[in-house]
């Protein structure tokens, strides 16, 4: 067996990278390195597609020794492990949203967005997964095949949880587990982010789902507003530490809300003290609308942060007072959506739009866009500030490097 020399595209790359072929007809660059993946030119800048045919006279085969694809030429009977579709492969203009055709709306459920999809070997993380909107999802993706890792705090609900699923589908069982999360605890929040590196090698979708809402004024062990670290600040930790397993497959998707149009943090000067503030000025309803701003203002800087790497991330609005047990905090909100609720979605519709960003190939390219009802939808004009986002996540980081550091000191005590 004869192999042709590997070789670079026209773009000549620079060392120490190359080129991979993605499953959806783009062209990956992997620095071997770093073990890094983006999908723009390390030199360029541009992102190229190819055709999802191989070339006329070429077969896909697979190496039982190496454990490797290769491509055999019938015409040359040469091989290679070089995808010879990167050889034309041209450069595209960056994708727009405009080119997506609308397929769902709001009636559409979670199921049908799957409806023909097969995620067997994929890895999903969803918080907040035993029940509501986090269970329709669980369930979702494991009916289509997908692993998911249930990130809860109560283990034997989370065990009710998997048990309902598998009396449906028997074979979900296997594909789920338990993961303790209580995104309340930094500490906790740190335990399930070193469990989750030392037990996973890639993540393909880390929905955060998981809030709380019209909570009475209440602080966590670590000293915040609990609003605001749930909703937030430890997804914005939990998201950078599991940065490395995610690549170019990853879809990050951030459950918010359409009250984050009603937040009123100012788009100069944010303080630690508009997000988490003190019980003079807290009141719950602000609170949640801010906690979902700062949703969105996350999804939109760290897509611009990871935009070079391929990783879409999105922040989504799943419905109106959807039924969960989320408003079971003041029996005034229970009432409210008691009443609603046959004018509002299903759980299984309420889920559909995170399931639909966190699948639909045609999103693939695109990132840090805001949906509603499973289709693009402009965010509030503040969210969209970009010096608030800075703000935001400088502040965040700060916080985080301060709960770090009092860990540090209570276990030096």
């Amino acid at each position: 067996m004869s192999f042709l020399p590997d070789s670079d595209s026209e773009d000549e790359l620079p060392p120490g990278w190359e080129e991979q072929a993605t499953e959806n007809g783009y062209v990956c660059y992997i620095n071997k390195q770093t073990k890094v993946a983006q999908m723009t030119h390390p030199r360029t800048g541009r992102s190229k597609r190819m055709t999802l045919e191989l070339p006329l006279g070429w077969e896909k085969r697979f190496e039982e020794g190496t454990q490797r694809t290769v491509f055999f030429n019938t015409t040359t009977q040469q091989t290679t492990y070089m995808d010879p579709r990167l050889a034309f492969a041209l450069e595209e203009p960056p994708m727009n949203i405009s080119q997506v055709r609308q397929r769902f709306d709001g009636s559409t459920n979670a199921l049908q967005v799957l409806h023909g999809k097969d995620l067997h070997g994929r890895l999903a993380i969803v918080t907040g997964a035993n029940s509501g909107i986090g269970y329709e999802t669980t369930r979702s993706l494991a009916f289509h095949g997908c692993d998911v890792i249930m990130a809860c705090r109560n283990r034997s609900a989370t065990e009710e949880a998997i048990e309902r699923i598998a009396k449906d589908r028997a074979a979900c069982r296997s594909r789920l587990r338990w993961m303790s999360l209580d995104l309340g605890s930094f500490k906790s929040v740190c335990s399930f982010v070193e469990e989750v590196k030392q037990s996973v090698k890639h993540i393909d979708m880390l929905i955060l789902n998981a809030g709380v809402f019209a909570l009475p004024y209440t602080t966590t062990e670590d000293g915040l507003e609990t609003t605001f670290q749930v909703s937030h600040l430890s997804n914005f930790y939990i998201t950078q530490q599991l940065e490395s397993l995610f690549d170019h497959n990853t879809r990050i998707v951030v459950l918010s809300s359409e009250s984050h149009r009603f937040a009123n943090l100012p788009a100069d000067n944010l303080t630690p003290q508009h997000l988490s503030p003190p019980p003079e000025k807290y009141w719950s309803m602000m609170a949640y609308n801010n906690a979902k701003l700062c949703n969105v203002l996350f999804a939109a800087k760290l897509a611009k942060l990871w935009k070079h790497r391929g990783i879409s991330v999105f922040s989504v609005h799943p419905g109106n007072m959807v039924s969960t047990s989320i408003q079971r905090n003041w029996w005034f909100y229970r009432l409210l959506f008691a009443l609603v609720r046959p004018f509002t979605k299903s759980l299984q519709q309420a889920a559909a739009t995170s399931i639909y960003c966190a699948t639909a190939n045609e999103l693939t390219g695109l990132t840090g866009l805001y949906f509603n009802n499973c289709y693009f939808c402009e965010p509030s004009k503040l969210s969209q500030n970009e010096n608030l986002q800075n703000q935001l996540w400088a502040i965040s980081e700060e916080m985080v490097t301060r709960l770090k550091e009092q860990g540090s000191q209570q276990l030096l005590y």
